[in-house]
């Protein structure tokens, strides 16, 4: 990251950036604005970690979200009377239920991430391409400050 010497942000670059993170969590929240409140955003996080991590125990999906096993069985529920979960057990360990994503599930979720995608791209196709990769390397930059485990230290995976 270099060797520059330390300075304290001004407000102006602290302003900015409190601003694009509206403007971010606000294409988050629109893309579930899909889900025709079919989907919790709690259930929709769900999917995003099986989405993620695939055909898993319950017990690693409740770490994942950081919720107990009662909160997982709700939602598991609901998302299998939905028909975007399906329950499982491990042949080792028969009380061990284990959840994975129906192709329902998944065509759900990757339609969410496919609407975030253009929308992000749409958003993107207004700047000038000079000051769009300035913004790209930018953001980089602000992930290697921010540090990988940032968002990971969070449960799950962060649903907006």
């Amino acid at each position: 990251m270099g060797s520059r010497k330390a300075v304290t942000p001004s407000d102006a670059e602290i302003a900015a950036c409190q601003t694009a993170t509206r403007d971010l969590v606000g294409v988050a929240l629109r893309s579930l604005e899909l889900l025709d409140g079919k989907v919790s955003l709690p259930q929709f996080r769900m999917l995003t970690v099986l989405h993620e991590i695939g055909w898993c125990p319950s017990s690693r999906v409740a770490t994942e979200l950081g919720l107990g096993a009662s909160s997982i069985t709700r939602l598991a529920d609901r998302l299998e009377a939905a028909g975007h979960v399906v329950r499982g057990h491990n042949p080792a360990n028969r009380s061990m239920v284990t959840l994975g994503l129906t192709a329902s599930g998944k065509r759900l979720v990757e339609r969410v991430l496919d609407w975030r995608r253009a929308e992000l791209a749409r958003i993107l196709g207004r700047l000038d391409p000079d000051d769009r990769a300035a913004l790209a390397a930018g953001m980089l930059r602000l992930h290697e400050a921010v540090g990988e485990q940032y968002a990971g230290d969070l449960h799950g995976p962060v649903p907006l």
